[in-house]
């Protein structure tokens, strides 16, 4: 089981560190995805991460900005998210495959973590 975690609330310009762990899995045999989804809109692909780090997957409008992780000793991804604009307030979900896409074809969903950005 997935579940993320570190949401809140923020204003523009600040920073928030994501983190998704597992309980009965061992990450590290996953690659593993965020994905977030503002209300309204579809799920969409922030990032990704190969499954020992060597490759990581940014959407354009995160470039720059959102940076994600891995510490397979802790069993935990992370999404450093810098300079947070409005427009990124979203549920946040991490996700599970065995191999990195940027698409929504992952296995395994965790329980989502809510962002909201301030103006």
């Amino acid at each position: 089981q997935l579940q993320a975690f570190g949401g809140g609330l923020v204003q523009a310009g600040d920073s928030l560190r994501l983190s998704c762990a597992a309980s009965g899995r061992t990450l590290a045999n996953y690659a593993i995805g965020w994905f977030r989804q503002a209300p309204g809109k579809d799920r969409e692909f922030v990032a990704a991460i190969s499954r020992y780090g060597a490759s990581t997957y940014n959407t354009d409008s995160v470039k720059g900005r959102f940076a994600i992780s891995r510490d397979n000793a802790r069993n935990t991804v992370y999404l450093q998210m810098n300079s947070l604009k409005p427009e990124d307030t979203a549920v946040y979900y991490c996700a599970a495959n065995w191999r990195v896409v940027t698409n929504a074809d992952y296995i395994y969903w965790g329980q989502g973590t809510q962002v909201t950005v301030s103006s």
